[in-house]
């Protein structure tokens, strides 16, 4: 157990009587410990930690550090991947209830420790601005993003939060999540699917909505990429109609969870996610009287959620490898769930004329790097030429259709800084209403029969930044053409 404080005694008590785990000792940093002996114990300096592997057959090092720094958990992280040891961790201090720690708490290694980066506090007046005591819904409420969205909401002491979700396994999760974490809130399940303009101004002005967070989205690039039509439909014209009702139904707040994949997109994805920009920008525009408050967040990957890598490598590792890689060189930003969900709320709160904001993803991430580092920590090594002897081998098997090596946060020039230092405004061009919805009709008339090249052509006449330099891959397409 490393940490010889309150949290490493409470879990060496409550492993005492374990068929799964034995303690063999612990270790800390404070010099005047080492070589006590705590609960029967010897505490060690990690400097002999090779030593005790040999000595006690140690397999695991279970982190007891919830107070401490990330800079300083870092340092410790680096120390034990020299070593051939599963790490494993304890939730942080707010987590553990009443300072007790049981078996329970025990976790695979916090999926933060592979940022590698401190996290900036929320601020509280941000966090409660939209939402205390207000009536809120959350559209894709049983996704990654809108779940944690909701989860973060609830601390803010709504009046009233209303779950929007298409999928019904998914907002029954959610649903009865949420009524664990807090039995006295009203919260209210809403099978719906976003793209009913009319359902959405009967739920707006039944249940009085005052801040809507969309987060409602196709977001797997290649699955995407080979259903277009649908994707198109859902990203582009949910958001149309959510954000029209809201502004008929005079909704005061509105967030609309966007991408940095929108960024002169190379994928379907992507256009349809600055497509669902321009279309926000030019409703507001077009027909707000200052009665709401738009805003557009984009952020990059997130740790954990649906979709992301990390699950996919963490289930590869577990198989034994090998770990796939489009690329040896290709980038990404990430941030964890929670960061996100905390910048999403605070951006929507610092909102006044339909802007754009960016969030600090800090410094981007070598894939590659990512992986060695999860291999690490996982008590592993990488096979390859230098380590023929190693246990997971990284196959790279070329970037997927629609893919970028990098991804871009920024649109337009000269990002504005805000009261928040995680989150950026960015300058972007808009077009207006009349303009788009010309086209628009156009592409609803292409969705309706299915002509999938000719939607695609569209979203390149509409997006101008959208450049694709890969072939049509959507699975109706080929099957009818080829």
């Amino acid at each position: 157990i490393y940490g010889a404080g309150s949290a490493g005694q409470q879990l060496a008590i409550s492993l005492e009587n374990s068929l799964e785990f034995k303690v063999v000792g612990f270790l800390d940093d404070e010099e005047n410990l080492h070589n006590q002996v705590l609960q029967g114990h010897t505490i060690y300096s990690i400097s002999q930690l090779e030593l005790i592997i040999q000595s006690k057959d140690v397999e695991l090092i279970l982190l007891a550090l919830p107070s401490i720094s990330r800079s300083k958990r870092n340092k410790i992280l680096k120390k034990l991947s020299e070593h051939k040891l599963i790490v494993q961790t304890l939730p942080s201090i707010s987590d553990i209830v009443e300072g007790k720690v049981t078996m329970l708490d025990i976790k695979e290694l916090d999926i933060n420790d592979l940022l590698n980066r401190e996290q900036v506090p929320p601020k509280k007046e941000l966090l409660l601005k939209n939402i205390e005591y207000q009536v809120v819904l959350v559209t894709g409420a049983g996704g990654s993003i809108g779940s944690e969205i909701c989860r973060q909401i609830i601390k803010s002491k709504p009046r009233i939060l209303l779950l929007c979700e298409v999928n019904e396994f998914a907002l029954y999760k959610i649903y009865e999540e949420l009524n664990i974490l807090n039995t006295e809130l009203k919260i209210i399940p809403l099978l719906v699917n976003v793209q009913d303009e009319n359902k959405l101004n009967e739920i707006f002005k039944t249940f009085k909505v005052d801040t809507i967070y969309h987060a409602a989205a196709y977001k797997h690039v290649p699955l995407v990429e080979t259903n277009i039509c649908e994707a198109v439909s859902n990203n582009v014209f949910s958001t149309f109609s959510i954000v029209k009702a809201a502004i008929n139904q005079s909704v005061s707040n509105f967030v609309l969870i966007s991408s940095d994949k929108s960024v002169r997109p190379t994928n379907i994805m992507g256009a349809t996610k600055r497509l669902s920009e321009l279309c926000t920008q030019a409703l507001y525009h077009h027909y707000n009287n200052n009665k709401i408050n738009i805003s557009i967040v984009r952020f990059g990957n997130v740790l954990e959620s649906s979709g992301s890598v990390i699950p996919k490598f963490k289930k590869q590792i577990k198989l034994g490898g090998p770990i796939t890689l489009t690329h040896p060189d290709v980038t990404r930003y990430f941030m964890t769930i929670t960061e996100a969900a905390q910048l999403v709320i605070q951006a929507g709160a610092m909102s006044k004329n339909c802007d754009v904001f960016i969030l600090d993803m800090g410094k981007s991430v070598k894939i590659k790097d990512l992986i060695h580092r999860i291999v690490e920590l996982s008590g592993l090594s990488i096979k390859d030429q230098y380590n023929q002897e190693g246990d997971i081998e990284i196959k790279v098997i070329g970037l997927r259709s629609g893919e970028k090596l990098y991804e871009e946060l920024l649109l337009g020039d000269n990002p504005q800084p805000t009261e928040h230092k995680k989150i950026q405004k960015a300058q972007d061009p808009h077009i207006s209403l009349e303009e788009l919805e010309k086209n628009l009709d156009s592409l609803k008339l292409l969705l309706k029969n299915h002509q999938v090249a000719e939607v695609k052509e569209m979203l390149e006449k509409l997006v101008s930044s959208y450049r694709s330099e890969y072939k049509i891959t959507d699975y109706m397409y080929l099957e009818k053409n080829f």
